[in-house]
């Protein structure tokens, strides 16, 4: 890693602006589509295997008005489910030259660096979380055995892009397939939160300008909202929440090289009635709410910093994470939606 900065030719008198103009990337949401909106911080140093245990049980009794002398028996049947674990490391390396170049412009070398190194640990991160190391194995959300995976049907006028696409339409099925989960987690009826999580030419046609006509849905006052709106007004009917968010690595992620839209219900929560509950087995202690997860070694990059010779330093940067990994692969949709 170098510090290049170059020498400056200025017109004296004049006016330094004292702020930095610094380079942004995209602050990704993918991290809202798993449970907590954030990695868990669970692994232990070194660890290479994360397994969960998964306890599936098979109900039986006997019905009659006469005490039976053989009795059916339930069954509990144990079994783990698991995925690897990945080293991130990034390194930098620079000497009293470097801190004096970068000194000259106001900025400190160290915490240049050391931000350079996270946000390249970050990205990684997310590539891990969307789309794993090995994809093949199904690592990644997007390569998740089970999950509900379809493409953007027509809509009534035979438009298949999001571009053309009728609003309404479009809306109407954003909240069938939220709906669909709840459905498949079998949580209709209990509040819960949605991630929706795809590009920015989608975020932003759904948001700013996809109005849904006013024929197709009215809100107080007259006139009619956008795509969003509308899917936010549903889902706040039945208690649910809904957080929009995007990633722009997700542009051709899709089938036939189309954009990509996941919806994540990153938690599940147990549909708690009565008395007479027949999902009491899920009380069953400790129970896991998450359906999407990542976990991690630390809260953040561990940095390692050693000396070179001629006064250099030398700094490594790691980190240890999963892929983005999906035990309730119910809970996950993944739209391919052309633009």
């Amino acid at each position: 890693m170098a510090n290049i900065v170059p020498a400056q030719i200025r017109v004296n008198p004049h006016y330094m602006v004292p702020e930095i103009l610094l380079q942004y990337q995209q602050a990704s949401g993918a991290f809202d589509t798993i449970a907590t909106g954030d990695p868990l911080v669970r692994l232990g140093d070194g660890d290479l295997e994360v397994y969960i245990k998964r306890l599936d049980v098979r109900t039986q009794v006997q019905t009659g008005q006469f005490v039976a002398n053989q009795l059916p028996s339930c069954s509990v049947v144990y079994s783990e489910i698991s995925t690897p674990t990945y080293m991130i490391r990034s390194r930098a390396e620079y000497d009293h030259h470097d801190t004096a170049a970068l000194g000259r412009v106001g900025a400190s070398t160290v915490e240049a660096h050391r931000l350079a190194m996270r946000q390249g640990t970050f990205q990684q991160q997310r590539n891990l979380l969307l789309y794993g190391a090995n994809p093949a194995n199904g690592e990644g959300l997007m390569n998740t055995n089970g999950a509900t995976a379809l493409n953007l049907p027509a809509d009534p006028n035979g438009n298949t892009t999001i571009s053309t696409y009728d609003n309404g339409a479009l809306a109407f099925f954003l909240a069938q397939q939220i709906a669909a989960i709840k459905t498949r987690t079998m949580t209709v009826g209990v509040p819960a939160r949605f991630t929706v999580l795809t590009t920015q030419r989608i975020m932003q046609a759904i948001s700013y300008y996809g109005i849904v006509q006013l024929t197709q849905f009215q809100r107080e006052g007259a006139g009619s909202k956008s795509v969003r709106g509308l899917v936010d007004d549903v889902a706040g009917w039945n208690s649910d929440e809904i957080v929009w968010t995007c990633d722009d690595t997700l542009i051709g992620k899709g089938a036939g090289g189309t954009d990509v839209i996941i919806i994540s219900m990153p938690e599940v929560k147990k549909n708690r009635v009565n008395k007479v509950n027949t999902n009491v087995f899920a009380e069953l202690t400790p129970g896991l709410d998450a359906t999407s997860l990542q976990l991690v070694d630390r809260a953040a990059p561990t940095e390692i910093i050693a000396p070179l010779p001629a006064g250099a330093v030398d700094v490594v940067s790691e980190l240890r994470s999963t892929s983005g990994w999906a035990p309730r692969p119910e809970a996950l949709t993944i739209v391919s939606a052309g633009f």
